[in-house]
């Protein structure tokens, strides 16, 4: 069987390209972290449990440090396997780092929302 050249190929509309949208993936994860760090100890000042047993361990044996280390960790892991993907695919990277961040950030907000 042969393939004539024929198959589905997604382009964005306008001049929208890989690099811009992951430009603003990045945007995304830097407010998600801030979002999820910041909603985290609040809803922990208000007496609610962190759920992530890796997270709360970290946020138990040193504070705030233990929390921006882990999202340091997460975000240097993402930006050293970055490379290892073709152009058109690397905003996965910071997709997969702002869709979960920005999920905790709903649901913290949510759980703050129900706590106070």
């Amino acid at each position: 069987m042969s393939s004539d050249g024929a198959y589905l190929r997604f382009e964005p509309p306008g001049e929208i390209t890989p690099v811009a949208v992951e430009r603003l993936l990045w945007v995304l994860v830097g407010l998600s972290l801030v979002g999820d760090v910041v909603t985290t100890f609040v809803g922990l000042h208000l007496g609610l449990a962190e759920s992530n047993p890796v997270a709360r361990s970290a946020i138990e044996g040193y504070g705030l440090a233990g929390m921006l280390a882990l999202k340091g960790v997460a975000i240097g892991i993402g930006l050293i396997c970055r490379p290892m993907l073709p152009s058109t695919y690397r905003p996965i990277v910071p997709a997969g780092l702002a869709i979960p961040w920005t999920a905790a950030v709903c649901i913290n907000v949510y759980l703050i929302s129900t706590a106070i």
